[in-house]
């Protein structure tokens, strides 16, 4: 079964009245794009395609000729589109890619004030669980959890009945829920426990790495077969502890380690002679005495999908 509409849906229909003035219709698309934006990296993860789609959204915008009552809903209307349609081509792409996929990161300082694109609807982890959900459920999911819009309004988007909407919201919940358990630890406990692995990683004390990491961790490295990087998930603390040490001597003594937000999380970004060689994300469970322990890191090395941080 399709769940994505058909390529001509991706242009909803614009009234064809008095035109626009041209500056009217940019400062309308600014104003929405960074929710354009949002919804297309999140159902593609990926920012240059996210990049594409903005860019299209605004082509198919720049065309109206005349008002539209919402222009929020059209633009998510429309983005939203070109994304199912741009699925198909990417599900083909995923199932030749080499090793684990991960989405591209978006990386911002550590201290950084911005509004991370609404972090916890962004987070590394919880894309690679919208990747198996299918197009439909992931347009849904995104629009209702991630932008707040109504079955009404997501039901006019998709070109769906409102109770359709609404059961399709609630299997993509349901999945979410049983394979993204949530830990809500401050984000100042989060921050600490990862500069205390970065500390630890850059001092190789491996017995403090086994301290934080948690004893059923998992390590996920995405190289794309275009660099070095395990083609399989590593588990286990001690796997993964010696794991990311052995990665850390193999990149010789100009690598740098520095903190991130990484998708508005903590993380660590990784430069050897100045450039850029991965951005890894940790995520966390509350261990036995309320502190937080490291139960995934998902570092990604292909240089194709760090390329926008040069």
């Amino acid at each position: 079964m399709t769940d994505a509409p058909e390529s001509d849906a991706a242009e909803p229909d614009a009234p064809e009245t008095d035109a626009l003035e041209p500056d009217t219709r940019l400062a309308d698309f600014e104003q929405h794009r960074r929710t354009v934006f949002g919804i297309a990296y999140r159902m593609l993860g990926s920012v240059a395609d996210a990049e594409d789609l903005v860019q299209d959204t605004w082509l198919r915008w720049s065309r109206v000729t005349g008002p539209v009552a919402s222009p929020g809903g059209y633009l998510a209307r429309t983005v939203t589109n070109l994304a199912l349609n741009r699925l198909d081509s990417a599900a083909v792409r995923r199932e030749s890619y080499v090793g684990p996929w991960l989405p591209e990161p978006l990386v911002a300082a550590p201290d950084s004030t911005e509004d991370v694109e609404r972090a916890e609807t962004v987070s590394i982890a919880l894309l690679v669980v919208l990747e198996s959900l299918s197009p439909l459920e992931r347009a849904v999911f995104v629009l209702k959890e991630a932008f707040g819009f109504s079955y009404q309004e997501i039901a006019e988007a998709l070109d769906r009945t409102e109770a359709a909407c609404r059961q399709v919201g609630s299997r993509a919940r349901a999945h979410v829920r049983a394979r993204r358990p949530r830990y809500d630890a401050p984000p100042e406990l989060r921050r600490r426990a990862t500069d205390q692995f970065l500390a630890a990683s850059v001092g190789g004390d491996l017995n403090r790495m086994l301290e934080l990491l948690a004893p059923d961790v998992t390590a996920w490295s995405d190289g794309g077969g275009v660099i070095r990087a395990a083609l399989r998930p590593v588990t286990g603390a001690d796997n993964v502890a010696r794991f990311l040490l052995g990665v850390l001597r193999q990149l010789g003594e100009t690598a740098q380690v520095r903190p991130v937000l990484v998708n508005g999380q903590p993380g660590l970004l990784v430069t050897v002679d100045g450039a850029v060689d991965s951005v890894s994300v940790l995520d966390f469970i509350e261990g036995p005495d309320g502190e937080p322990l490291i139960s995934a890191v998902h570092a990604v090395r292909n240089p194709h999908k760090l390329s926008h941080l040069a």
